[in-house]
């Protein structure tokens, strides 16, 4: 096993290749299922999904499920078909969302819907939508299909409830963290959550992770929303100022807005209104002026700090010190 030092300096650079390299072996396990899941008769779909599945990613989700599943004793082969479901409905998602928002970039490279088109991104996200489900009835466990389908469930209302947001710049704080805590970090919850429950945990530990994963997806997507306005294009695998010109009220713009001079605030409302990108520059001066990515970062500490905190009725474990670095990693990250 690799050991990894513990680290309680949020500045210190968390290795993550170490944390990785801590379930590799169920990590190579996950890859095999999700390329056998991915062979299809229907080439269109073997193209479509190779493509985004292959096309980098932390593959966080996953990796979630199988420490918090070491942490608890061993993965089973169940841990490994679950955590192969959750990557399976983030590609989903992604698939999805970047016809929503008419992306042309996803890490780094061309978004699916650039090179295949909208049709067929929709049509294959809902193939591996289909596909999640269909591994998951071979746990047969009625409560891990209960978890997914409320998260499936809940991931759509945070879909809607971030169109019914872009162009609103009076969307306020709470609004936006309801959004992502739907959207993003129902997700992380799920995956630590799963752990638990195939590990027969105390309802209070799978409460404890559960809790662990949602602040860590909170810190995650608060810092992804930071880094569209610190990051450059190369880093971020996306244009600049996708988040602007998409209308989407962040958090670093809702600061802005409610820090900057009335002439500042009337600036960055009618770019969100209009979806304005030419007015990247502008915003940007704005919501350094107004310290908006300072902030925005303190809040995403706040939730690592309280994922950590979470994980006190964990085990002590090399397991568990990984999931402590990764809500550390989440808040240092500059992609």
């Amino acid at each position: 096993m690799t050991a990894l030092p513990k680290n309680n300096n949020n500045q210190r650079p968390i290795d993550f290749d170490a944390i990785k390299r801590l379930t590799a072996t169920e990590a190579l396990a996950v890859d095999q299922l999700i390329l056998n899941e991915l062979s299809s008769d229907v080439v269109l779909i073997n193209q479509v999904g190779h493509y985004i599945i292959s096309n980098g990613g932390k593959r966080l989700r996953p990796m979630l499920l199988l420490l918090a599943a070491k942490a608890l004793g061993e993965a089973s082969q169940n841990h490994l078909i679950l955590a192969a479901v959750i990557e399976f409905i983030h590609t989903a998602t992604l698939l999805h969302d970047d016809v929503v928002d008419e992306s042309e970039l996803r890490r780094g490279k061309e978004s699916a819907n650039a090179v295949w088109g909208n049709a067929a991104s929709v049509l294959v996200g809902d193939y591996l939508y289909s596909s999640a489900f269909e591994m998951m009835v071979r746990t047969n466990n009625m409560r891990v299909m209960e978890v997914l389908s409320k998260t499936t469930t809940a991931i759509a209302e945070g879909e809607v409830l971030q169109l019914l947001n872009c162009n609103n710049p009076e969307t306020t704080e709470q609004q936006y963290l309801e959004v992502i805590a739907r959207k993003t970090a129902i997700l992380f919850s799920a995956a630590t959550r799963l752990a638990a429950i195939l590990s027969g945990s105390s309802p209070e530990l799978e409460e404890n992770l559960a809790a662990y994963g949602q602040h860590l997806g909170i810190a995650f997507q608060l810092i992804d929303d930071a880094l569209d306005y610190k990051a450059s294009a190369e880093e971020l695998g996306k244009n600049l100022g996708d988040d602007l010109a998409e209308g989407k009220p962040t958090l670093p713009l809702i600061h802005a807005i409610q820090q900057g001079s009335a002439e500042q605030a009337q600036t960055i409302t009618q770019a969100i209104k209009h979806g304005n990108r030419e007015a990247f520059n502008e915003v940007f001066e704005i919501v350094r002026d107004t310290h908006a990515i300072t902030y925005t970062e303190q809040r995403a500490d706040e939730e690592a700090q309280k994922a950590i905190a979470a994980l006190a009725s964990l085990p002590d474990s090399e397991f568990k010190n990984a999931l402590v670095l990764l809500a550390q990693f989440a808040v240092q990250r500059n992609h």
